[in-house]
């Protein structure tokens, strides 16, 4: 059975002051006498007294608590992002409750509902196509929101230029000499898909190439290594020219990538080259060490939870492709 949490009156009681007292020691404790206070200190310890966050929030009006939804919590991109947000708000000595949408609209729309039960703070989010309306019911009981993440016109976020992104990737695959690149997308609504994609265009166009030529799209539901997998072998099956270049939408599909060339005997990079995007740890600790485009997570997560907590804005954040083994390193020129 679970033990009942002391309250001040049962401090109050042992140390054989007032209510109020107590309360003096724990929000004024400069107007208690010294002796009092101690008293009521050592009542406290003999009780394992601590005060009730939650209460002290709802009678001052102000929560210390920030809600945030990412897609998918077990991403080590998305844990990133969260440990810079927990940073940021530890400096003010506020938490957070962290939750998975998994891309679900009926999910986020929960956690938004619960969050706003709660009381919270504000709250963070890396939104799919329809977050935005959502957030409409939070704003209406003035329940601040930040996109993470994201670029937006219509409401307040932080994001990364990922048309940048996707340039740096495909101009590096252009100058090892590449002709046939497959870009494995993430879903066609998803705004870093269709930045990254511009991005890849751009890149061919400056070339003076015709990007209908050189570059093919397969758009992914599920950004994890088993459908990235799975796309390229169906590619790689169609009887179409096979890509000398893979450039992935995240790392993890980038994994599954690697791993079906491997299973067809094909040499990273000198029969297909592959770049991912995020960096995430294990980039540089593969067998053969993967080309990434670097986002700044904890920086992104940072700078997110800064803008809800002050509205002090932030730029939009610049990413750096970091090139390994697996889109250079061989003096062979790509297969035909």
């Amino acid at each position: 059975m679970t033990a009942q949490r002391a309250s001040v009156k049962d401090v109050a009681l042992l140390a054989g002051v007032s209510v109020g007292t107590v309360s003096n020691v724990l929000n004024r404790p400069e107007s208690v006498t010294e002796k009092t206070r101690a008293k009521v200190e050592h009542a406290m310890a003999q009780l394992n007294f601590h005060r009730n966050a939650s209460a002290r929030q709802l009678r001052a009006g102000v929560s210390r608590t920030v809600g945030v939804i990412v897609m998918d919590v077990g991403n080590p991109y998305y844990t990133e992002l969260a440990r810079g947000i927990e940073d940021r708000l530890a400096a003010d000595d506020h938490t957070l409750i962290l939750c998975s949408s998994d891309d679900d609209p009926r999910r986020e729309a929960r956690f938004l509902r619960l969050l706003a039960e709660q009381g919270v703070r504000g709250v963070l989010v890396t939104p799919m196509a329809t977050t935005l309306e959502r957030l409409g019911d939070l704003r209406r009981l003035g329940i601040p929101s930040v996109l993470m993440d994201s670029s937006s016109r219509h409401h307040t976020s932080v994001g990364v230029d990922h048309v940048s992104g996707g340039r740096q990737a495909i101009t590096h695959l252009l100058r090892q000499g590449h002709r046939r690149i497959l870009f494995v997308a993430g879903p066609a609504d998803l705004q870093q898909t269709r930045h990254r994609l511009r991005g890849a265009i751009e890149a061919i166009q400056a070339d003076g190439l015709d990007p209908a030529d050189v570059l093919q799209v397969v758009n992914l539901t599920n950004l994890t290594a088993n459908d990235g997998q799975r796309a390229l072998a169906t590619v790689l099956d169609s009887g179409r020219p096979a890509p000398t270049a893979v450039f992935a939408i995240n790392d993890i599909v980038a994994l599954g990538v690697m791993r079906e060339l491997r299973l067809r005997g094909l040499s990273i990079p000198r029969d297909v080259a592959v770049v991912g995007y995020d960096d995430l740890y294990f980039a540089a600790e593969l067998m053969t060490p993967l080309s990434s485009v670097r986002q700044p997570m904890r920086q992104l997560g940072w700078a997110a939870a800064d803008l809800l907590l002050t509205d002090h804005p932030h730029s939009l954040f610049e990413p750096e492709l970091i090139v390994r083994a697996s889109s250079t390193g061989t003096d062979d020129p790509p297969t035909r």
